[in-house]
């Protein structure tokens, strides 16, 4: 398995947390990490096995947010680049999605759109439901394939969309959770139901990270020891291999170690000042008191002196 890539131009143009950000971006866009999370999330590919996915079902070249294509690398690399990561509109404005690519449904040929958005800052309260902007990006992916996909009133053409949110540091009390939002039908008169196909054109995942001591198997510890910033390059590569089957080149071992090295400057600088945003929000969005927001982020009391000291500067 051959893995192109770009990450060494993007950290020498870019600051620590950028850095880290696209490291990643570029991890999860492999082919072969796509194709697991669309097997353990995505009903339409749960009966299909993980190369299959990588080869068959993920379709063309996809593109992570921002990034430029080199113009020399390889057009066979599993590494995802092609659509267009923005999505703009006179109204509404511009939406920069982090990875974006089209998929093939097996089976039946059909096409959908995904993306997948990295939730790589410790901050899980942004000032707003995180479930609220997972649905938004699903919507605009929705309404941006007018006069793609479809033209004047053919809603027919309309394919389906998944936005699925990495979160690598959420509290402790959404820590190893899945969880799904789509559009369901109800009969509140009668018995007729539609076809699903008619309605079930949008679906939110938030995908939550526990920590490296944690028990679990699955796309979870896959992602948990992949995005990892405490587990050694080492012990990352033999997991990878052994637990999930996936080979290593010389490229993939020189980004997981990137990552691994940037994340442990990143981490340090920035969780001190993380904890304390997500203080700020929980208070102004929540009407929290300092305690209680604290007491919901579960910091530890010998710390919280500290963060109070912070907060007051």
């Amino acid at each position: 398995m051959r893995v192109e890539s770009t990450l060494s131009q993007m950290i020498s143009t870019a600051g620590e947390k950028a850095a880290y950000d696209n490291a990643c971006k570029h991890l999860l866009a492999n082919k072969i990490i796509l194709a697991w999370i669309m097997k353990s999330c995505l009903e339409e590919y749960r009966g299909s096995e993980i190369s299959e996915i990588a080869s068959k079902y993920i379709e063309g070249e996809t593109q992570i947010s921002e990034a430029a294509v080199h113009p020399d690398e390889e057009a066979g690399s599993l590494q995802i680049r092609g659509l267009n990561t923005e999505d703009s509109t006179i109204n509404e404005g511009t939406v920069t999605y982090d990875i974006r690519f089209r998929a093939i449904v097996p089976g039946t040929g059909e096409r959908i759109s995904l993306i997948i958005n990295v939730e790589a800052q410790n901050d899980f309260y942004p000032g707003y439901p995180i479930v609220k902007r997972n649905l938004y990006y699903c919507c605009r992916l929705v309404s941006s394939q007018y006069g793609t996909e479809f033209t004047n009133s053919h809603y027919e053409k309309i394919k389906k969309v998944y936005s699925i949110f990495i979160c690598m540091n959420p509290p402790n009390y959404r820590k190893n959770t899945i969880n799904q939002y789509s559009i369901q039908e109800e009969s509140l008169i009668g018995e007729f139901g539609d076809n699903v196909e008619y309605y079930d054109l949008l679906t939110g995942i938030i995908i939550c990270l526990g920590d490296a001591d944690d028990e679990r198997s699955g796309i979870l510890k896959l992602l948990e020891v992949l995005l990892s910033s405490e587990r050694s390059t080492k012990e990352k590569k033999k997991i990878l291999q052994e637990d999930f089957g996936i080979k290593m080149t010389q490229e993939l071992e020189s980004e997981v170690s990137e990552m691994c090295n940037l994340s442990e400057g990143v981490e340090q600088k920035g969780i001190a000042k993380g904890i304390i945003t997500s203080i700020r929000n929980l208070m102004e969005s929540m009407g929290w008191s300092i305690e209680q927001a604290m007491d919901a982020l579960q910091i530890p009391t010998e710390e919280r002196n500290d963060y109070l000291n912070m907060l007051k500067k």
